[in-house]
């Protein structure tokens, strides 16, 4: 199921900056050599990340899930002078692409990558979190979020992607682990009163968490 018709993707992104040079060739890239291309940001909302941070200026970014890295060096363009952004990838040959792809960007030495498990890695980083970005495997997305709540700043910002996951969290009744996993998160996060949120139909779904 399309939440957002292609034609008005389309229509979002021609009236929006484009991208960049350096972030259209590693889309094209990736398009063409990676199988699971989808998992890429994309212009529409690599745009909406790099203009959220720039408004926010986070002096520490947290993302969990770096794929080819092209979120990241959305997110690092907002980041204050001597901000920090650490970014998890489990897989190495993946994460060598985002290294590569990092040393190309005028934010390289702010990029700090991580090879390994997330819910392992992030008790490690000391660090308080000014935004988070949560995009990597579904089932533990809630486990993520108990991990970086404490160590988010009061007014600091998490963003949780694919929460609309391909439309099946509209199905009755939802199917498939990890449509199951990504309702039962969104439902976390709705009980939740310590934040405010709001949920975006951009892409396949954003959900805005702000600490109180």
């Amino acid at each position: 199921m399309d939440i957002i018709t292609p034609k008005a993707l389309s229509y979002a992104e021609k009236y929006s900056t484009s991208a960049g040079p350096l972030l259209e060739e590693i889309s094209a890239q990736t398009m063409a050599t990676q199988p699971e291309h989808h998992m890429l940001s994309g212009h529409l909302q690599g745009k909406f990340l790099e203009i959220f941070s720039i408004v926010l200026q986070p002096e520490n970014v947290l993302e969990i899930g770096t794929f080819v890295g092209y979120s990241a060096i959305c997110m690092a363009k907002g980041l204050q002078k001597a901000g920090e952004l650490h970014t998890i990838e489990i897989s190495q040959d993946i994460a060598a692409i985002a290294k590569t792809n990092f040393s190309r960007t005028n934010e390289s030495e702010k990029i700090i990558l991580h090879i390994g498990n997330a819910l392992q890695i992030i008790p490690t980083l000391e660090k308080h979190w000014d935004l988070v970005f949560i995009d990597a495997d579904k089932p533990n997305y809630i486990e993520y979020y108990k991990l970086v709540l404490p160590r988010l700043r009061s007014g600091g910002v998490i963003l949780a992607d694919n929460v609309l996951f391909h439309g099946q969290v509209l199905e009755d009744p939802i199917a498939g682990k990890n449509a199951k996993a990504i309702q039962s998160f969104n439902e976390y996060v709705q009980q939740d009163e310590s934040v405010e949120k709001v949920m975006l139909t951009i892409r396949d779904g954003l959900l805005m968490i702000r600490k109180k």
